[in-house]
Order: structure tokens, then C-alpha cells, then sequence
């Protein structure tokens, strides 16, 4: 390299990355690179399963060159700078070889003799670009080529946003993201921001030419999202989709359940978990249950031998806790509420059914004593008094639905413990990458107890049932837990959008989260919610079925068989056939009824119509169960006793209705009718269309039958696929009546029309492909590898994930309290109320009692009053309480400490620090007095939406006007709070206000204030009047501390002040740039406060309450700021007291002078001896002139010296403590 051009131009680094094509290393080798400049460390490689055989660099090395004075000059080709460097191969952690040319032969030749001097990679120099990142492609072995390298683009300069603008919260719902990362921006764009975009470009250093073969283009190209046969999948569900079988000699072996959704095959590698079913699972056993309790414990590793050849692992549970958290929680509490039933109207209050028992209906009771005339009036009114006040002193709460205690909280209990124990089993059979995929409602919880022990695993949970309104689902009190338990998951999906849409609801009413669309990696947008730092993905794709499978089971002879016998036995007339489970959401008896009035109407058509109805024994429905099968039976006994044959109707159980049962009676039919009231995954109606796709060929036409029609409720998850069906409303009997009719009359064309729709679905959606793009959804999903993104907080079911900023961590009070105490000037910022006490916002009440000033702030304690004074004592210290609150208020609080400075309404108002606090503070306003006429209008149109918003009011302080609807209904505060802001916006638009609008987790509201006022700004402010304030021109330590959103612009200018200082500082050091800054942080230009700060600052952001933040740091509440606050006041007022023993052997050796160093203390070892004898005798001196101590232990006693009386020992623990004071520390000591 050229001497006068490095003169001249200075140097400046390029980040080069680099990446090695080996498929010549064996089975646990390592590849590393080693720069020919032996002070550089080699640098290790890595690989994945998706980017072998190419090992990388997990980030950029900087590599020096020369810096052109254009930014457009790249160094000139004279200049005959290069980069070598080669390869090593590690074998079990230790050196093994050096890279060799046999390692990049691809043409099968073999070198006899090795090769000892290996020539060098090069990397010439002038074809990199100062400040530009690049990654350079080598092959092992090959060294004689040109390098093949890749520019990657970096923009010189960062947009920044207006300081002033750090505040603005406005349209948060868009999800559009503006900047890096996982946090959810402001759609708006900064005006003239596509100008900018264009005029980047200029100055850009010239791309080199690139040497990279194929496609300049295709670096630039994400790679898609794909599946592939190393990719590992679990999948849990409640049972395995396997049939055991038992021999009579104890052997045991097992088949595909091929009707189940998950018994799919394919090329992943894939686990399946769950219980597997035998006799007694349900643990309803004894003398009218089972004679078993499921597999016997002795015989389980048979079953595990047995299922290891389908990779199919099962969980091991007591049968009476499954059966309590199956039958109990599951299909009694969980079943009714996801359909939309409740039981708030129970006809016991235990939510039971039956007319017995004590606790009967009033009605009840009085269709039993007799007839309405024959009633005792006042012994009915006086039962029923009596038989509430019973109810009322029951500790059990109303209904398996509406309570915690008594048999609902065993239930509950059994439910968490099942899911707990899906968990072990899932942990157990883990490896790094998997995906997990969990299935059912039987599973919600299961996510929050993975996440404890596997949080980097993507874990993914599909609902095969309809999802209720928010109304219906906060009925249950599990409500939270179950909500986080879901949203601990990285993906939800359910069959449809309509169950979705009704999850976001519950997130956002219940939680108060926000949804929206999010930008992916491959450019698209996806649907989530936004919760703790991460995002939760929806997805709805409805399932399919495997025709090859429908096919083979309906070209089997025993199929043909039992279809033509269904047919002889309805020779000459339309079989309508339904298949449904025994139980009140299915709408058997809305069916009935709309046949017999079809009937009615039509009666041409008596004996030329059958309705055969196969009932699916529901015992898990209960009473439920016992209720259908009663008035299913009073119906088709009506039914058929005037129209003789019109119902054919069986009962049976599950395992008697299999596939190919359930494809003969199809095959069979000529129409289909599924008509729940509320139901979730279907497949009837796509299995009816597989059973008579061959009507739309001729041949199949060919028997002159109208078939493949398939009546269908609006209600079902299939109506929004199945659009060649008839859908009806089941509650309207004329509608059910009217399609008897409409099919018996449908033309031949719209018939096959209809077919053919509905069958290009089923052959399209097959279960494979609907897993597949759920699970390409799920791998898609973005969760950074690094576990220290995500942190845990909570307790029980409570437990959750927080995506946080990388290197989040509480904050390390040793690491500020050495800064501290080493620091010379210091500005320390704080919030006020949730940061030196607590928080009125949290409660409502409290927040609107003090709005409407009905009550009074809260107060911080004495002793956090005490240590504010100590702090403010210190001359090296400027602090500052930045609040939101309204300045009288803060100076009432802490007006009188002294040298303690004040900001309130977020830095509207300032009063700078004073020892004098017996005359009144004195205020200045951070932007010039302005027009304030706009107050009154604001005020005007906020009474209007007060008026008709429910739980909405407004707030007034001295700068600014605020309407608060966190009381209010969210959506519909949200719908008004949108309407208010936009109206504002026109109204207002010549004043020079910001119109900010807080979410739901912000507290909700939309706030007026004038504009340019925020704490970001007001902390620059107060840094720049550092010299002015203080006998110090620059500061070294800054320490800023917020707890809420309005803390925010604080922290993430205070945290880009002090970045900007160590960038500067490690450039000075030629060291590598750090990593960009977190997508938390909005950045801003603070380049003005450079003149203000040391080369030597160190800054410290923290927020209180774990959470996302632009904060570096966090402390968990009030308290641990307090204790915080304690240890600066401690390690800054301690210089004074204390001495190590090499102070003290430094220090004079005449008694006068040494008295005079000592600090007054209680008990000192050496304190009597110091004041008569001179005992640090042994010292030297060295050629320096220093004088130096000697071993303590070397010391003369005088010959007249007696010895002490012997110390006391301290009995207890008690009495050792008692004497020590805060003074007795060592010198490197921090209290906590």
C-alpha cells in the first residue's frame, strides 16, 4: 500500500463475510479462517442443515482500507493492497490440516502426495469500497481463482425522525413497519420521504465489479420458505390417530386411524403424541363402565414397542384425571362455550340437566305439584326463597361454566395437569428445529408450559372448532389463562376467518392487545396480533380430505355390497341420509321438523322419500346426550306414525359408523343433509362429493339417478368451501322444508353444476396440502435464534414470552454504581409517577378520581424523599424529575428539595435546580407562550363524543386537553377515538398542536398539546444547558429511568447519545462498528449534543417493569429504584469514611498525621495503637522515589506494648450484625 496515498486519504474499514463451499469435511469437523496477520485470531465457521455444505461467519469482519476523498474514487488499481487468509480444518476441537486442493475437486482425481506449502486466499483491496459490507465465496482447496464476491448495498445515512415527533402514537393500528425489526410502527411516512429515497443513491461508493457467477440479482432474493425431509415435526393431539389391537396371549399391534385428519403421511420427519385409546381411558370403570383403566402399567412398553415403528409416542395418564379433563372440562366447560352456548339459564344450578333433585326449576316444581290453579302461592314463593338463600350461602359457584370452585376447579386442575403432562412428553422427544404443532381444544394451555422449557421452538396450535364472540367467551373465569395460554403459541389458525376474527376480538377486548397485518420475509403480509414484544401469527385454511384414500375404501367390494343393499332395500325413492352425533348442536330435531312440514305441503311425495339418520352416541354430552336422544325418538315416532317408513333412524356408536361404513351409506344416498346449529370441522359434505364425483362423467349418469347434492348448513366450517351446496338456516323450518323441496326439482344442469364446484375444492384442498401451508405459515413465522431476544415473566399459567431488544437484562446496579463513582458530572433523568411511586394510571378508579381531582396524587415515600435530597447534595450531580403531571402538583411533591430540577406536563415547563426552595419555583416554557385559543375548541368537540361515548371523560391541564376512553367499550371507543382524531385534525390544522392517539395498552386516548413538547426533547434541552447550570462543561455518566409510552422519547434519545459517544470511540480505536440499534429505538439526530458530552461518557437507560422498551435495562418496580437509588447515595457519600490497607500503610507514619487520616470510627483494628506507637515501619524506597509498603504482617510491637484484652465472639447472628455500621465495608463494596 502506497504511503502517500494512505496520507492522503486516511483509512476506513469494509465488513467482508465469509463463506466456504466444503463437502469434503467429515463427520465432526470444523472449518476456520486464518488472515495471514498472525495478531488476528482465526475466526470459526458454521453451517446449517439448510445452508450446508456452505459454512459462514456469524458476522463481518473489517478489513482496513484505504479511504478516496471522493465518496465516488475507488482506489486506484496501483495501489497493491490485498487480504490473505486460508483455511484450517479442526478435528474433535483441535487443529487437524490445513485446507488442500483435493478438498475442491469435483472431478474425481486423487492427489498422491500431500501438500505442505498451501498457497494463500487473496483478496485484493481495491475492489472493496469504504464503508460498503460484501461477502466473498471461496471453495476449500481452491485457492488460484478469482475471488467471487457479493456487494451488499448500505445506505450511508440513516433517515432519522423528528425529534419532535418521538411522541407520536397516532394510527398504531396500520401494522405498516417503517423500521427494522419486530416492533409495529406509525403508517404515516415522513413527508417528502420518497424524495429522499431517491436522492440516497448519490454518493454511494461505486460497486466493484462483480465476479459473483449466475444472476447479479440473486443475492438480493430471499430464499422461499420451503419444507423438506430434515425437517422435524411434532405433532400433539389429545389421542394418537392409531387403532391398538390386543391378541389373547398379551401381544399387542396397531394401524393407521385413516379417518383421522393427522394419520397423513409425508416426507417430513414427524412425531405424533398423544394418548392412545383402550378400554377405560375415560376412567369410567367399575360395574356400569369398564373393566379396564386403559392399558395396564405392565403391559405399556409393549404398546410403546409396539408404536415406536409409526413414530408415534404416546402420554401416559391416570384414567380418571383424563377422563375428568376430556368429559369433565372439555366437552362440559369448554365444548358449549367455543359453540356459543352458555348455561346462565340452567335448570340446576350445578349446570346440570335432568327434573330431579332439589334445586329443580320453579316450573318445574309446579308442573309437578299439580296445575297452575291447584298451587299454594305463598309455600311456592316461600320454597323458592328458601331454595335461593340456600343456593346464595353455596360455596360452589353457578354452572361448570360460570366458576372457580368446588368441581369446577378440579376440573380445571385435571385439564392443566394433562397439558402439563403433554408437555414432559413433548420436551422429551424435542431436537433443536423441530416445529410443533398442536392440535385441538384439548391443548390451549399447552403452549405456556413449552415455552418455559423449549422458547425457541416454533409452536404452532390449529382449533378444529368454531371460535365464540367475546361476550360468550369471557363467561368463563379461565378466560385469561386460556387467551395467554393460545397466544403463547407463534401461530393460531383455525378452519375459517369468522372463528379468527373472533379471536382477535377476545385478544384485543379482553387483553387489550392490537391486530393487524405485518410484512413477512417474502414480502407479503400476514395477520397477528401484537403481544410483549412479539408478534402472534393467524392463519385460517380450511382442511380437506385424501380422495386416493375415499377412493380406495369405495372400490372395495364390501363398499359396492353394502351400498347396493342400502339401495334394494329403498327401491324407487330419494334417500336422504345424515350422519350426525347425538346431541343438541347438531340440529336433528329442526331436521325432523323440517321434513314434516315438507311433507305437509307436499304430500305427493309421502312414500316416495326416505330420511335415514344415523345418530352418533354422544355419552361425553351427558344429559345433554340423554335430553336429544329422547325428543329425537318422540319425533321420528310422530313422524312415522302418519307417514309409515318416512325415518329410518339407528342409533350406534362411533367405531360401528367408520369410513367405510359412513362411504357405503353415502354411495348410497342421493342427497346429503348437514344441518348443525353451530359446528366446526365437517368433512360429510366433502366426503358425500368423493362418493358420486363419478356422476359428472357419463358413464357414472349412466343409472339415471339425481345425486350428489348436499344440503348444507350456513353453519357449518364447510359452507364458506363448499359452494356448490344448497345452504340453508337450519332455525328456519320453512327454509329446511324448502329444500326437500328444491332438491327434489333441481334441473340436471344446475345439479352437475353444483357438483362440479364442489368437487374442484376436494380435489384441490387435500389434507396434505392444507397441513403443508399451515406449516409453511408456521416455519415462516420469524423468532430470532438468539434465546436472549426472549425473556420470561409471570407465574403459573400466567407465564409468557417477551420479545425483547438482544442484551435486555436488569440492570447491573455493580457495573452503574463503578461508572458513577468514577464520573465527575453526571445528569441523571427520572420519571416520576411509576418510577420514584406508584401508578395512578393502573387502576381506572384511581385514574379517574384523580382526573376529576375527587382525590389527591399519590405521594412518593419519605425515605424515596430523602435519598432524592441526598442525591441532589452531591455538586457532581444534576437531577431532574421529568413528569407528565401538572406543575403545581410536582412542586407541591418536590418543590422543596433543594438543587433538585423539575420538568412537568413532559417537559412543557421547567424549573431548573436551586438551593434556594424557600421562595416559590420558577417556571419556563420549553416552547415560546403560544395562541391557547385552540383549548376551547378542542374542549368543544370532545364533549360531543363524550356525550356518546359511554365511560369516556375529558382531562385538563395547563397545557393540554385529553380524552380519555379507557373506561369505554374498546372498540367502540376505538371507533370514536379514530373520528375525534381525524376531526380534530381539520378543525386544528392552522394551530401549531399534535393530535396524539394512545392505543388500548397505552391506556386509550387522544391527547392535544402543543406542539414540539415531549420528554426527548426536553432531555436534549436540559443537556445543553449543562454548562450553564454547573461548574462542568461536559458530562460523563447519564442515567435515565421511565416506566410508560411517555418515557419512551427519553430513553431512546438518552440511549442514542451515549451510543453515538462509544461509536465515536471505538472508531477512534479502529475497532468494528456495533450492531445497528434495536428497532425499539426511534431514531433521531442527536449530533447537537456531541459538544456536551465526554469522549469517556457512560449512559445508562432503564425502565421499570419488565417490558418491551427503548431502555437498555430494566428494574421490576418502585421498590428496586429505591434500593437503586440507596446504593448511588451510599457509594458516593463513602469516599469520605473509608480507607483499604494499602491507604493506610500510604499514608504518614507520625502520629499526628495519621490521627488526622483516620475517619471517626466506632472500632478500628489498628485505632488505639495509631495514637501512641508508630507501627508501619518496614517501607523502601524504590528508584522512582516512591515509597513503598511493605507486608502488613512485618510490623515492630514496642517492647512496652501490652496486649489487648481478648475480643468478644458473638454468640448468634444477631449479635454479629448489631455492631457493624454502614461505614465498615470494604473499599469495593456496593450495597444493595
Amino acid at each position: 500500500m502506497t504511503g502517500k496515498y494512505f496520507e492522503e486519504s486516511g483509512g476506513g474499514i469494509a465488513r467482508v463475510t465469509f463463506r466456504v463451499r466444503c463437502e469434503s469435511l467429515g463427520y465432526g469437523e470444523a472449518v476456520l479462517l486464518y488472515p495471514d496477520d498472525e495478531s488476528t485470531r482465526p475466526i470459526p465457521l458454521y453451517t446449517t442443515a439448510n445452508n450446508y455444505p456452505w459454512y459462514e461467519a456469524r458476522s463481518p469482519i473489517a478489513i482496513s482500507i484505504p479511504k478516496p476523498q471522493d465518496t465516488t474514487e475507488t482506489v486506484p488499481e496501483s495501489v497493491p493492497g490485498k487480504y490473505t487468509y486460508r483455511y484450517g480444518v479442526f478435528r474433535a476441537g483441535c487443529f487437524y490440516r490445513w485446507e488442500d486442493p483435493s478438498d475442491g475437486l469435483n472431478d474425481g482425481n486423487v492427489v498422491d502426495e500431500p501438500i505442505d506449502n498451501v498457497n494463500s486466499h487473496t483478496l485484493p483491496l481495491r475492489l472493496l469500497a469504504y464503508g460498503e459490507e460484501y461477502t466473498v465465496n471461496d471453495v476449500l482447496g481452491i485457492t488460484d481463482k478469482h475471488p467471487d464476491i457479493d456487494h451488499i448495498r448500505v445506505p450511508h445515512s440513516t433517515q432519522y425522525e423528528e425529534m419532535t415527533m418521538l411522541h407520536s402514537t397516532s394510527r398504531t393500528d396500520s401494522f405498516v413497519k417503517v423500521k427494522s425489526g419486530n416492533s409495529l410502527s406509525t403508517g404515516n411516512k415522513i413527508k417528502g420521504s420518497s424524495k429522499q429515497e431517491s436522492k440516497k443513491k448519490v454518493g454511494f461508493a461505486p460497486e466493484p465489479p462483480s465476479y459473483h457467477v449466475g444472476d447479479a440479482h440473486s443475492q438480493h432474493k430471499k430464499e422461499p420458505i420451503l419444507l423438506n425431509s430434515t425437517d422435524g415435526l411434532i405433532v400433539a393431539s389429545v389421542f394418537l390417530p392409531v387403532h391398538l389391537h390386543r391378541s389373547p396371549d398379551g401381544e399387542w399391534s396397531a394401524d393407521w386411524d385413516y379417518e383421522a385428519l393427522l394419520s397423513m403421511q409425508t416426507h417430513l420427519r414427524v412425531t405424533r403424541i398423544g394418548v392412545v385409546k383402550w378400554r377405560g381411558w375415560h376412567g369410567n370403570v367399575g360395574k356400569d363402565g369398564s373393566p379396564e383403566q386403559g392399558v395396564p402399567e405392565e403391559e405399556r412398553y409393549k404398546v410403546e414397542n409396539c408404536l415406536r415403528a409409526f413414530n408415534c409416542v404416546p402420554v401416559w395418564i391416570e384414567a380418571v384425571t383424563l377422563g375428568e379433563m376430556y368429559n369433565g372440562f372439555c366437552k362440559g366447560v369448554l365444548w358449549p362455550v367455543l359453540h356459543n352456548v352458555t348455561s346462565v339459564y340452567s335448570t340446576r344450578p350445578d349446570g346440570g340437566g335432568g327434573s330431579k333433585g332439589p334445586n329443580d326449576s320453579f316450573l318445574q316444581a309446579s308442573s309437578a305439584s299439580g296445575s297452575a290453579n291447584d298451587l299454594n302461592v305463598s309455600e311456592t314463593l316461600n320454597s323458592v326463597s328458601s331454595r335461593f338463600s340456600e343456593y346464595s350461602n353455596d360455596d360452589v359457584a353457578m354452572g361448570t361454566i360460570h366458576g372457580d370452585g368446588g368441581k369446577e376447579a378440579s376440573l380445571w386442575a385435571a385439564y392443566t395437569a394433562v397439558n402439563r403432562k403433554f408437555a414432559e412428553t413433548v420436551v422429551q422427544c424435542f431436537n433443536v428445529g423441530d416445529l410443533v404443532w398442536i392440535h385441538g381444544f384439548h391443548l390451549l394451555i399447552l403452549p405456556s408450559f413449552l415455552t418455559r422449557r423449549i422458547p425457541m421452538a416454533k409452536v404452532g396450535l390449529f382449533l378444529h372448532t368454531p371460535f365464540p364472540s367475546s361476550e360468550i367467551f369471557r363467561t368463563l373465569w379461565c378466560r385469561e389463562d386460556i387467551l395467554r395460554g393460545m397466544l403463547n403459541a407463534d401461530q393460531v389458525g383455525f378452519h375459517l376467518f369468522e372463528y379468527a376474527r373472533h379471536f382477535l376480538t377476545c385478544s384485543r377486548r379482553l387483553l387489550g392487545l392490537k391486530y393487524g397485518m405485518i410484512p413477512d420475509e417474502s414480502g407479503g403480509h400476514n395477520l397477528a396480533i401484537e403481544t410483549n414484544g412479539r408478534h402472534v401469527a393467524v392463519t385460517s385454511i380450511h382442511a380437506g380430505i385424501e380422495p386416493p384414500i375415499l377412493s380406495q375404501v369405495l372400490t372395495h367390494q364390501n363398499t359396492l355390497n353394502r351400498a347396493g343393499s342400502i339401495r334394494n332395500q329403498f327401491k324407487g325413492k330419494v334417500i336422504f341420509c345424515a350422519i350426525d352425533r347425538m346431541e343438541s348442536l347438531k340440529g336433528i330435531p329442526l331436521k325432523m321438523l323440517g321434513l314434516e312440514r315438507f311433507l305437509n305441503k307436499c304430500p305427493e311425495w309421502v312414500g316416495k322419500i326416505v330420511l335415514v339418520q344415523v345418530g352418533i352416541s354422544a355419552f361425553e354430552r351427558g344429559d345433554d346426550y340423554v335430553r336429544t336422544k329422547k325428543e329425537i325418538h318422540a319425533i321420528v315416532a310422530s313422524i312415522n306414525s302418519i307417514w309409515p317408513g318416512t325415518v329410518q333412524f339407528q342409533e350406534c356408536s362411533e367405531a360401528e359408523m367408520r369410513l367405510p361404513q359412513r362411504m357405503a351409506l353415502m354411495r348410497a344416498a342421493d342427497v346429503v343433509m348437514v344441518t348443525p346449529i353451530r359446528d366446526g370441522l365437517n368433512l360429510i359434505p366433502l366426503e358425500f362429493t368423493v362418493a358420486h364425483q363419478d356422476a359428472l362423467t357419463e358413464e357414472g349418469r349412466a343409472d339415471g339417478r339425481k345425486r350428489g347434492l348436499c344440503i348444507l348448513s350456513e353453519f357449518s366450517s364447510s359452507t364458506r368451501v363448499m359452494r356448490g351446496a344448497l345452504h340453508v338456516n337450519p332455525w328456519k323450518i320453512s327454509e329446511l322444508a324448502n329444500s326437500f323441496h328444491t332438491a327434489l326439482h333441481m334441473s340436471e344442469d344446475e345439479r352437475m353444476r353444483r357438483l362440479r364446484t364442489a368437487s374442484e375444492f376436494v380435489s384441490r384442498v387435500t389434507t396434505q396440502r392444507w397441513a403443508m401451508a399451515v406449516l409453511l405459515d408456521l416455519k415462516a413465522v420469524h423468532k430470532d435464534a438468539d434465546i436472549g431476544k426472549y425473556s420470561g415473566a409471570g407465574l403459573g399459567l400466567g407465564y409468557r414470552i417477551l420479545g425483547m431488544d438482544q442484551g435486555f437484562n436488569s440492570l447491573d446496579i455493580v457495573a452503574v454504581s463503578k461508572a458513577y463513582k468514577k464520573s465527575r458530572g453526571r445528569l441523571i433523568l427520572m420519571d416520576y409517577g411509576g418510577t420514584i411511586l406508584s401508578n395512578d394510571n393502573l387502576d381506572s378508579l384511581s385514574r379517574f378520581q384523580v382526573a376529576t381531582k375527587s382525590r389527591k396524587y399519590t405521594v412518593p415515600t419519605p425515605q424515596m424523599i430523602d435519598i432524592l435530597k441526598d442525591l441532589c447534595s452531591d455538586k457532581r450531580n444534576i437531577v431532574f424529575v421529568v413528569s407528565g403531571k401538572e406543575r403545581h402538583s410536582i412542586s407541591e411533591t418536590l418543590g422543596e428539595i433543594p438543587n433538585l430540577g423539575l420538568a412537568a406536563e413532559h417537559g412543557m415547563f421547567l424549573s431548573w435546580p436551586t438551593s434556594n426552595v424557600v421562595k416559590k419555583r420558577v417556571w419556563e416554557t420549553l416552547i415560546p407562550d403560544q395562541d391557547r385559543s385552540w383549548r376551547s375548541t378542542a374542549i368543544t368537540i370532545m364533549e360531543v363524543y363524550t356525550s356518546r361515548t359511554h365511560g369516556s371523560y375529558i382531562e385538563e391541564t395547563e397545557m393540554k386537553v385529553l380524552w380519555q376512553y379507557r373506561d369505554a367499550d374498546p372498540e367502540f371507543g376505538y371507533l370514536q377515538a379514530r373520528e375525534l382524531e381525524d376531526h380534530l385534525s381539520n378543525v386544528l390544522r392552522s394551530y401549531s398542536v399534535d393530535i396524539l392517539h394512545g392505543g388500548v395498552e397505552e391506556g386509550g386516548f387522544v391527547e392535544v398539546r402543543p406542539k414540539g413538547v415531549n420528554k426527548g426533547v426536553v432531555s436534549t434541552h436540559i443537556l445543553k444547558q449543562i454548562p450553564k447550570i454547573s461548574t462542568w462543561q461536559k458530562v460523563d455518566f447519564i442515567l435515565a429511568l421511565g416506566d410508560d409510552h411517555c418515557d419512551e422519547p427519553m430513553l431512546s434519545v438518552m440511549r442514542q447519545v451515549g451510543r453515538r459517544a462509544l461509536d465515536v470511540k471505538r472508531a477512534r480505536n479502529h475497532e468494528p462498528p456495533l450492531p445497528p440499534m434495536p428497532a425499539s429505538v426511534t431514531l433521531v439526530d442527536v449530533s447537537s449534543c456531541d459538544p456536551f458530552v465526554s469522549s469517556s461518557l457512560r449512559t445508562f437507560t432503564c425502565t421499570v417493569g419488565k417490558k418491551p422498551s427503548a431502555a437498555a435495562n430494566y428494574l421490576q418496580d418502585v421498590d428496586e429504584v429505591q434500593e437503586f437509588f440507596d446504593t448511588l447515595v451510599k457509594v458516593s457519600t463513602r469516599d469520605q469514611k473509608f480507607y483499604s490497607s494499602i491507604d493506610l500503610r500510604g499514608m504518614n507514619g507520625n502520629s499526628e498525621g495519621f490521627n488526622q487520616h483516620l475517619p471517626n470510627v466506632q472500632s478500628t483494628m489498628f485505632g488505639n495503637l495509631a495514637g501512641q506507637h508508630n507501627i508501619f515501619q518496614n517501607q523502601e524506597t524504590i528508584s522512582a522515589g516512591v515509597t513503598r509498603s511493605m507486608s502488613m504482617g512485618n510490623f515492630h510491637l514496642p517492647s512496652d506494648f501490652k496486649k489487648p484484652a481478648p475480643v468478644k465472639i458473638s454468640a448468634n447472628l444477631s449479635e454479629f450484625l448489631s455492631p457493624i455500621e454502614d461505614g465498615e465495608d470494604e473499599d469495593d463494596a456496593v450495597f444493595f
